[in-house]
C-alpha cells in the first residue's frame, strides 16, 4: 500500500509571525494522522528554522520550495541541501511550474537538482505538468513524458523509490479551475506506466505520484480516491489550517 502524502507549498506568503500561527493549528490537526498518511509543510526560506523548531517531534514533516544543485559557492540569492538540513527540512519541491514558467528552469536543471537532492538524503517532489494550450492542442501524454524522462535522467532505481512525483497540470494551478478526476487519474496513470518502462513495475507500484492544481477540501476526496493519486501538492488551500486539514483529513478516508 503506497502512503498517502499531502504536502502544503506556501509559495511567498506568510512571515514569522504568521507561519508560528498557522503551524500551531496544522500540528493540532495532524495530531491524529495515521501512518500511511504523511503530511509535509514547504514554508518560503525565512520561515524553515522557526519551522524546524516548531515541528520537532510532531506529525507534520517540514520541506522547501526549492534549492540549488551547487553544494555551495557564489551563487547569489541561492539555497544549498546543507542549508535546508539544518534547519529540519527533508523534502524539497523542485521543478515547480512557476520555477519554470517565471525563471526559465529547464528538465536538465531539475535533473541535477533533484540528484542533488537525492545524494544529500533529502526526498525531493518533482513536478511535471502541461500547459492549457498543450492540453487543448492535445499533446498532453507527449509532453508530461518529455519532462518526467528529462527530470529522471540518469536517477537510479534505488534513488527512484525516494522519489515523489507530482503531477500538476499548469492551467489548474491558482486558477479555480481543477482537473476532473478522471482527466487527473489518466495522467496519473501515464506517469506510472512511463516508470514501468524506465524502471519496473515493482518501482512503479511504490512510487507515490501526486496531483496538484487548485486541491480544495471539497474536492480533495474524489480526487484521492482515485487508484493512481497517492497525495496533493497544495497551494492557496495550505494556507489556512483549517482549509489544509480538511484536504489530509480526506487522504486519511482512502
Amino acid at each position: 500500500m503506497r502512503k498517502t502524502v499531502i504536502a502544503g507549498n506556501w509559495k511567498m506568503y506568510k512571515d514569522l509571525k504568521d507561519t508560528e500561527e498557522l503551524l500551531q493549528g496544522v500540528k493540532a490537526q495532524a495530531a491524529s494522522a495515521p501512518s500511511f498518511v504523511t503530511v509535509i509543510v514547504c514554508p518560503p526560506f525565512t520561515s524553515l528554522q522557526l519551522a524546524g523548531t516548531l515541528l520537532r517531534g510532531s506529525a507534520v514533516k517540514l520541506g522547501a520550495q526549492n534549492m540549488s544543485e551547487h553544494d555551495e559557492g557564489a551563487f547569489t540569492g541561492e539555497i544549498s541541501w546543507k542549508m535546508l538540513k539544518s534547519t529540519g527540512c527533508e523534502y524539497v519541491i523542485l521543478g515547480h511550474s512557476e520555477r519554470r514558467q517565471y525563471y526559465g528552469e529547464t528538465d536538465a536543471k531539475i535533473n541535477l537538482k533533484a540528484k542533488k537532492a537525492l545524494a544529500s538524503g533529502l526526498l525531493p517532489i518533482i513536478c511535471v505538468g502541461e500547459t492549457l494550450k498543450e492540453r487543448e492542442g492535445g499533446i498532453t501524454e507527449q509532453v508530461v513524458a518529455t519532462q518526467v524522462k528529462g527530470v529522471l535522467d540518469g536517477i537510479s532505481a534505488s534513488d527512484m523509490e525516494r522519489v515523489i512525483v507530482a503531477y500538476e497540470p499548469v492551467w489548474a494551478i491558482g486558477t479555480g479551475k481543477v482537473a476532473t478526476p478522471a482527466q487527473a487519474q489518466e495522467v496519473h496513470a501515464q506517469i506510472r506506466g512511463l516508470v514501468a518502462k524506465l524502471y519496473s513495475q515493482s518501482i512503479a507500484d511504490k512510487i507515490v505520484i501526486q496531483y496538484g492544481g487548485s486541491v480544495k477540501p471539497d474536492n480533495a476526496a474524489e480526487l484521492l480516491a482515485q487508484p493512481d493519486i497517492d497525495g496533493a501538492l497544495v497551494g492557496g488551500a495550505c494556507l489556512k489550517a483549517d482549509s489544509f486539514a480538511g484536504i489530509f483529513k480526506s487522504g486519511m478516508q482512502k
